[in-house]
């Protein structure tokens, strides 16, 4: 049976239901920091399957072969796979805090500090039995590339941001910018090839992506542009990081 790639209406359902999973204990200022780090890990686990998969097809089943650092973007280190934590039914918050904490050791240039400093062991907060479902729920769907457009859950993140904003009532300028001024921003700036562009408070790293989709839209190569975003927020820092790194700008 063919997947069919996921719609944006599909994964925003996805991920209120996520949200919807840890109201109660968590609360709703705080879903972020947790519902971010699961969906990224995820995708990064099917990513990694995916590319491990073409590369078996390509060598007739050498599984060794599939498993070469290049014919991966990042490596997924033994015991740290989201499978791993699927299976994991006692202590899942420290199944989930080692598969981070190796995730991150394995790929200090891209990813260091990556997943953030969430307390996922902190079982008063997050039982075995929660972290079970909200597992189970982001196990539902595959977020391989070829299943997702990388900026569909770019698209879903700022949806996220701005939901929780509202739920908490809290005005969602600190980590959210309209998308409608961020475009304007975008024309106003006008970057180019070759140019580099910095964001001195640049939260989830919007304003940044703006300024790529600006050049693909004037048929300029995007990857000559350098970017540099500054943010005081430990959150908003990791989602902006994550956030290029599922847009593919390393």
């Amino acid at each position: 049976m063919k997947e069919s790639k996921l719609t944006l209406s599909q994964l925003e359902q996805y991920l209120s239901k996520a949200a919807w999973i840890l109201k109660g204990p968590v609360d709703a200022s705080d879903f972020k920091v947790y519902i971010f780090p699961l969906l990224f890990f995820k995708r990064l686990s099917d990513v990694y399957d995916e590319e491990y998969q073409q590369a078996l097809e390509e060598s007739g089943g050498d599984i060794e072969y599939a498993m070469l650092p290049e014919f991966h973007r990042f490596e997924v280190p033994i015991g740290c796979h989201w499978n791993d934590v699927r299976q994991t039914t006692t202590n899942v918050g420290q199944a989930i805090e080692k598969a981070f904490r190796g995730i991150e050791q394995a790929n200090q240039e891209l990813l260091y500090g990556i997943f953030g400093d969430a307390q996922w062991s902190n079982k008063n907060k997050l039982s075995d039995r929660l972290l079970i479902d909200l597992i189970e729920h982001f196990s539902q769907y595959n977020l391989s590339n070829s299943l997702v457009e990388p900026d569909i859950l770019g698209q879903a993140y700022e949806y996220l941001i701005k939901h929780f904003a509202d739920l908490t009532n809290k005005k969602a300028g600190e980590f959210y910018t309209p998308r409608s001024v961020v475009h304007l921003l975008g024309l106003i700036l006008d970057p180019h090839e070759g140019e580099s562009v910095y964001d001195p408070a640049c939260g989830t790293g919007g304003m940044l992506l703006e300024c790529v989709d600006h050049l693909r839209e004037a048929g300029e190569d995007y990857r000559t542009l350098t970017l540099y975003g500054q943010e005081k927020n430990l959150t908003s820092s990791s989602i902006a990081r994550m956030n290029m790194f599922l847009h593919g700008i390393e």
